[in-house]
């Protein structure tokens, strides 16, 4: 598990908006909220941690982005993410 952190830990990026559309068009993007740890949703989901991505989900925490944040994020397209590829989503966090 130590070293599922330490590569999900490394390959944490940022990208644009514009760079995460086709990831949304093809419905792989997940938003993580700032309380959470990117990389802790990433270490449960590669992980296949069931109970603790579903309590995420049934508490709201982690969600695809809604039609109304796709819309607002469309209007600044070079707003700026915190990004965590995690086969086959694509981890978000607002900066």
């Amino acid at each position: 598990m130590s070293d599922l952190r330490a590569e999900l830990t490394e390959i944490l990026d940022e990208a644009e908006w514009e760079w995460l559309i086709p990831h949304v068009q093809r419905d792989a993007v997940i938003l993580i909220p700032p309380e959470l740890s990117l990389v802790d949703v990433g270490v449960a989901i590669a992980s296949d941690n069931i109970a603790l991505v579903e309590k995420w989900v049934d508490k709201q925490l982690i969600a695809k982005p809604t039609i109304v944040q796709v819309g607002e994020w469309n209007g600044n397209r070079t707003k700026r993410f915190n990004t965590l590829i995690v086969q086959p989503y694509v981890l978000v966090q607002e900066i």
